[in-house]
């Protein structure tokens, strides 16, 4: 079971990856309200609504470094924003949990996921680090 879950968070991950990328590029998606509703996230913590979704917040700027990771609640009632520093800001229903803001890091965050539940999440760094906050197990970390 512990196996499966670890494989799940991997596969979670790599998706969070491969939909926010890799620095402070292009706006990340997140949502899963309908196709063609969903939360864009950009660099500088704005967040865009499309379609039916609803603006929940955006980061309070200036950030100290760009956001490069987003995930939303189970109900899609919320959200979070990860910046590659580590800093966490949630809006809507979702919770802060925790966060690697103003610690050090070996190398940047580059995503995150939530848990299944909406009680945790994990952060990534590109070492292959990875934090957990809530509910969020620790099944391992490469970094």
């Amino acid at each position: 079971m512990a196996r499966l879950a670890a494989l799940a968070i991997a596969a979670t991950m790599v998706l969070s990856l491969l939909v926010s990328g890799l620095g402070a590029g292009p706006a990340r998606a997140s949502g899963s309200i309908t196709p063609t509703s969903f939360w864009l996230a950009q660099p500088d913590g704005g967040v865009l609504a499309v379609g039916q979704a609803r603006t929940l917040g955006s980061a309070p700027g200036p950030l100290n470094q760009p956001v490069v990771g987003t995930t939303t609640t189970p109900d899609d009632g919320g959200y979070w924003l990860v910046a590659s520093d580590g800093g966490m800001f949630s809006f809507g229903d979702a919770t802060f949990f925790g966060s690697m803001g103003g610690k050090p890091l070996n190398q940047p965050i580059v995503g995150m996921a939530s848990t299944p539940d909406g009680r945790g999440y994990w952060q990534v760094a590109s070492d292959g680090g990875i934090f957990t906050f809530g509910d969020a197990g620790f099944y391992g970390s490469e970094g």
